[in-house]
């Protein structure tokens, strides 16, 4: 089985949950693909209660969402690596950029957090 992919598997769809896009069923497919699964087998390797791979078919026909975490393994199996990495800081750093954050009292550097 070749590694070449069929389907190029977008830059955003392999980041952290944080700032992941959602992959389209090619995309899911290709994954498959690249790591040597069938329905089936990825089923058992993310050990889904419908082991027969009908979960799988909805990602593919994006008749149901895959959740990240399901993406994420799926992207190890392939080789992507562990794409669920962020470090503490960025998720601190994330959060104080999220929507209204701008709108809150922040705290005063000088003040005691033991208050």
């Amino acid at each position: 089985m070749s590694n070449e992919p069929f389907v190029t598997i977008r830059r955003e769809c392999l980041q952290p949950a944080l700032y992941w896009a959602r992959p389209t069923g090619a995309e899911v497919q290709e994954v498959l693909r690249q790591a040597g699964f069938t329905g089936r087998l990825a089923a058992d390797y993310l050990d889904l209660a419908e082991k027969s791979g009908r979960q799988i078919r909805k990602w593919i026909s994006e008749d149901a969402p895959i959740p990240y975490a399901s993406w994420a393994l799926l992207c190890y199996a392939a080789g992507y690596g562990a794409i669920w990495e962020i470090s503490i800081e960025e998720m601190r750093k994330s959060r104080r950029r999220g929507p209204g954050y701008e709108n809150q009292p922040q705290p005063d550097s000088n003040e005691s957090m033991d208050n």
